[in-house]
C-alpha cells in the first residue's frame, strides 16, 4: 500500500467489538502499520456478530469485523500465558501507540495497565476506550454502547415523542464517536511526545464524549445559568417549521425551510400556492405553532413526486432538502461513487466487499482502506519472525505449545 500521512507509526491494536478496533482503524486509514492482536483461538468478538453472507455464521465472514478492520496486520496469541504476555510485550517496545478497550480490573490481571508498559516503553500512547473511563466508581462495570449512550440524558433529549417513553438510540453512536475522540488526541499525544518528555495515557469515556458534543453543548449552559434545559420534542423543532420528514411517492424527504429565503425558495418549488402567503406561515415561529395546519399542506404535494425530484427542485430553489436514502442506495449513490468513498475490496473469503472509505479527504495523501481485514492470524509468521530472536522455528513452537 502506498505511504500515507501516517506512513512510519506503528500502532497495536487489542481492541475487540466496535470502538478500539474502529480508532485503530483510522490510524490505518491513513498509513499506519496497524498490528491487530487477537485471543488465540476465537478472535476478535465482532466476528461472531455479524452480518454474515446468507446468514450463516462464519469467524472470516463477518461483514462487521472486516468493516472495521481493514488494512491491518492480524496476529494471535494467549496474552494469558508466559510467553504469549512476552509476545505482546515485545511487540509493545517497538509501538508508537496501543489501543484497547479493556477495563482497569483486566489490564492489572495481564500486567498491561499504564505505568507497566511506560517502564519499556516510555515513547508509548496508551489509548484507553471504554464506556466509562478508567476511573470511577464504574469504571470496572460491565457496559456496552447503549449504556455508555444513556448515561448521558442524550436518551431523555432527543429520542422520542413528549410525555412519551424515550426510544432506543441507533447502535454504536457512543463507540464511534469514542473511536474518532482517541484517535484525534491520541495522535496529538504520539505528535507531542517530544514537548512532554514521553508517551502518556489517553483515558477516552464514551458516555463523556457523548454528553459533551450531545448534551453539553445545547443543555450544560442553559442549566447553569438558570436551571432549564431541552427536552426531546419528537418529530420536528418547537421553535421553527418547517423542519421535518414528510412522505413522498417513493418514501420520505428531510425538508428544512426555517430562514425567510428558505420558505420562499420552497414556495418556488411547490409553484407558489396562495396558502403559504397567509400570514400564520410568514415567519417560522408562527408556522411551528401551525405545523397542524401546514403540515398537510406541503405533504399533499410531496406525496405526488419521488424524494429524488423533491430535493433536487427543493435545492435548485434555495431550500435545503433531503432525500432519505435506503442503505442500498447510498451504496451505489452516484456522488458518492464520483468522489470514490465507496471502495471494492477483494477478501479471501468474502469475495469482492464494498466498503466506505476514510471520512476526511487529504489531498496530499492517500486514505482509506486498500487492504481487507486479516483472516484470523494469518500475519503471524510474519509479525512474530520479525521480533529478535524468534525466527521460524521459534513461531512454529509456539503454534505447537498453542501460544499463537
Amino acid at each position: 500500500m502506498a505511504a500515507g500521512a501516517l506512513d512510519g507509526i506503528r500502532v497495536i491494536d487489542m481492541g475487540e467489538l466496535i470502538a478500539a478496533p474502529f480508532c485503530a482503524r483510522l490510524f490505518a486509514d491513513y498509513g499506519a502499520d496497524v498490528v491487530k492482536v487477537e485471543p488465540r483461538g476465537r478472535g476478535d468478538r465482532s466476528r461472531t456478530w455479524g452480518p454474515f453472507p446468507g446468514d450463516a455464521r462464519d469467524a472470516e465472514r463477518s461483514g462487521l469485523f472486516f468493516y472495521l478492520n481493514t488494512n491491518k496486520r492480524g496476529v494471535t496469541l494467549d496474552a494469558t500465558t508466559p510467553d504469549g504476555r512476552d509476545l505482546l510485550l515485545a511487540l509493545l517496545r517497538d509501538a508508537d501507540a496501543f489501543i484497547h478497550g479493556m477495563r482497569p480490573r483486566e489490564l492489572r490481571a495481564l500486567g498491561l495497565d499504564f505505568d507497566a508498559l511506560a517502564a519499556i516503553n516510555p515513547r508509548l500512547v496508551m489509548i484507553s476506550i471504554t464506556p466509562f473511563g478508567q476511573t470511577g466508581p464504574y469504571s470496572d462495570w460491565n457496559a456496552y454502547d447503549i449504556n455508555a449512550f444513556h448515561l448521558t440524558a442524550s436518551g431523555m433529549r432527543y429520542l422520542g415523542r413528549p410525555g412519551e417513553a424515550p426510544l432506543e438510540p441507533g447502535t454504536f453512536i457512543a463507540d464511534f464517536y469514542g473511536a474518532y475522540a482517541g484517535a484525534a488526541w491520541g495522535l496529538a499525544a504520539i505528535i507531542g511526545r517530544d514537548a512532554i518528555g514521553g508517551g502518556q495515557h489517553v483515558d477516552v469515556s464514551t458516555a463523556e464524549v457523548i454528553a459533551a458534543l450531545f448534551t453539553g453543548a445545547q443543555n450544560i449552559g442553559g442549566y447553569a445559568q438558570d436551571g432549564v434545559y431541552e427536552t426531546r420534542s419528537g418529530v420536528g423543532m418547537r421553535l421553527g417549521a418547517p423542519a421535518t420528514i414528510f412522505p413522498c411517492k417513493d418514501g420520505y424527504v428531510w425538508m428544512l425551510a426555517l430562514e425567510p429565503g428558505q420558505w420562499k425558495g420552497l414556495a418556488r418549488a411547490m409553484g407558489d400556492p396562495d396558502w403559504m402567503q397567509l400570514e400564520q406561515f410568514l415567519d417560522m415561529y408562527n408556522r411551528a405553532q401551525n405545523v397542524d395546519a401546514m403540515n398537510p399542506l406541503i405533504a399533499e404535494w410531496t406525496v405526488q413526486h419521488t424524494k429524488q425530484e423533491i430535493m433536487d427542485l427543493c435545492q435548485s430553489n434555495g431550500c435545503p432538502t433531503t432525500a432519505i436514502y435506503t442503505v442500498d442506495e447510498v451504496a451505489n449513490h452516484p456522488h458518492l461513487a464520483e468522489r470514490g468513498f465507496m471502495r471494492d475490496i477483494a477478501h479471501a473469503s468474502l469475495g469482492d466487499v464494498r466498503t466506505t472509505g476514510a471520512p476526511v479527504r487529504l489531498p496530499g495523501s492517500p486514505g482509506g482502506p486498500a487492504r481487507p481485514a486479516p483472516l484470523l492470524g494469518e500475519h503471524n509468521a510474519e509479525v512474530f519472525g520479525a521480533l529478535p530472536g524468534r525466527d521460524g522455528d521459534a513461531v512454529r513452537r509456539l503454534q505447537q505449545a498453542e501460544v499463537i
